[in-house]
């Protein structure tokens, strides 16, 4: 019998479509799980939805526990073959709305600021000390457990996973799966007329690249590009555009490849889109500045009524979807491989990204656990690209490691947007205004 430890649970949401998902899997269906939150109301929601998910779709052959706060964590932990991570540290208020209305201050407009940026910055300092002391935890009291991390900036709290801990550790994103038909969509065409599609992604996270689309051998890139350069020409001649993708197919067009993550979030991993020098481009290209906290007010707002919907729902069931956890569990446990794309260290499996990097590859999954595969060189402009991001994840993770401050002001200097917006001595000050607006969010950094 596995044992399944959820981190987070109180995202009843999510909780639901992984642990829902493992439900549906008979190599899991009589699993141990252990929900653990530091918000008893949020974990008694979920606990409740899991229950009633568990009699619904499992006959009742899972087990069950929720444990609340740091005291209980080790019980939650104890004796685990899997641990997801799907925290939240800081929250909506306040830490979310400081990574937007600080830097606003400076000049600096961010879409999401989750990954990259001065928010994916300060995100990674909150949450980078809290995932470690899980793996602490793990190293006591499960240590061969996988570790599935889910929550963002992604690359740098896997890779401070990695290089700060010895729990085995996979990032994972929603992204990789849906790329080519999505890019398939983004240009009007069905993927319903292209059953036999086929493709190959990678790079980093939110910055993967798809290297390949064919379908029956024959390469789409052609077509596509076609169809995405009449798009982007149409669309910039509006007042406002109202393609929703108009970022990526750009990136397409100049950099010869199509990117895992949207265009919201692409937008502010670069210089060349969000730029007071050049304001036209975020109507010509529907950048959503501040979407992220519109999102979080819009999902706080609508709550109350999905509460009902999962959580007193006794008849609630679920359909077992794309998400990666399950399947790498499943794999796991029954020695029957399974293809995933993972977030992993580049212990040569990318030649022209750095070794200390995290890459988004494609990884075989057996009972050996989650491998990465060998891809080799990416396109150079490709990886050129792909480096201005890890430039400043490496230095992400060496502040939160070293809790030094100097290498925030570094992760902040190298970051591609804030780089072509502010002065060295502006990013400083702003880094510093961030910390301090962080307050006890943030460890001391010397």
């Amino acid at each position: 019998m596995p044992k399944i430890t959820f981190m987070g649970a109180g995202s009843t949401v999510f909780a639901k479509s992984i642990l829902g998902d493992c439900l549906c899997s008979a190599a899991l269906q009589d699993a141990h799980i252990a929900l653990y939150d530091i918000d008893g109301a949020r974990l008694r929601e979920s606990m409740m939805m899991l229950e009633n998910l568990n009699q619904n779709i499992n006959a009742g052959r899972a087990r069950i526990t929720r444990h609340l706060g740091t005291r209980s964590r080790k019980a939650a932990l104890r004796g685990a073959d899997y641990v997801v991570n799907a925290i939240q540290v800081g929250g909506y208020d306040p830490c979310t709305i400081i990574d937007f209305e600080v830097p606003k201050k400076y000049g600096l407009r961010q879409t999401i600021a989750d990954t990259l940026g001065i928010g994916g910055l300060f995100r990674s300092l909150r949450t980078i000390p809290v995932v470690l002391d899980f793996a602490r935890d793990m190293e006591d009291v499960c240590p061969d457990a996988w570790f599935l991390n889910y929550v963002n900036p992604m690359a740098a709290i896997t890779g401070a996973l990695l290089h700060g801990s010895g729990i085995k550790t996979v990032g994972l994103c929603h992204s990789v799966q849906g790329c080519a038909r999505g890019l398939l969509r983004s240009v009007g065409l069905d993927p319903g007329d292209y059953p036999r599609l086929q493709w190959k992604i990678a790079g980093i996270n939110h910055q993967g690249w798809l290297l390949e689309i064919s379908h029956d051998g024959k390469d789409l890139y052609p077509l596509i590009k076609t169809r995405a350069a009449a798009i982007v020409a149409r669309e910039r001649r509006k007042e406002r555009a109202e393609h929703r993708d108009l970022v990526r197919l750009e990136i397409m067009l100049q950099f010869g490849y199509y990117l895992t993550e949207s265009s919201e979030h692409s937008a502010e991993y670069m210089p060349y889109w969000i730029k007071a020098s050049h304001p036209e481009l975020i109507d010509q290209y529907n950048i959503p500045l501040d979407e992220y906290p519109r999102r979080c007010v819009n999902q706080i707002a609508g709550w109350e009524k999905m509460r009902d919907e999962l959580v007193g729902n006794a008849r609630l069931t679920h359909s077992r979807g794309h998400e990666y956890g399950s399947q790498i569990m499943e794999a796991i446990q029954t020695d029957v491989p399974v293809r995933i794309g993972g977030n992993v260290l580049n212990t040569g499996l990318v030649t022209n990204l750095p070794g200390k990097a995290v890459v988004e590859v494609a990884c075989l999954v057996d009972r050996n656990g989650v491998q990465g595969c060998y891809v080799g060189e990416l396109p150079e402009q490709c990886a050129a690209l792909n480096r201005t991001n890890i430039n400043s994840q490496l230095l992400t993770v060496e502040a939160a490691l070293e809790r030094r401050r100097d290498a925030i002001y570094h992760a902040a200097y190298l970051d591609p947007h804030t780089a072509a917006e502010l002065t060295l001595d502006e990013i400083r000050a702003l880094c510093d205004d961030m910390i301090q607006a962080h307050g006890d969010w943030l460890p001391a950094y010397r």
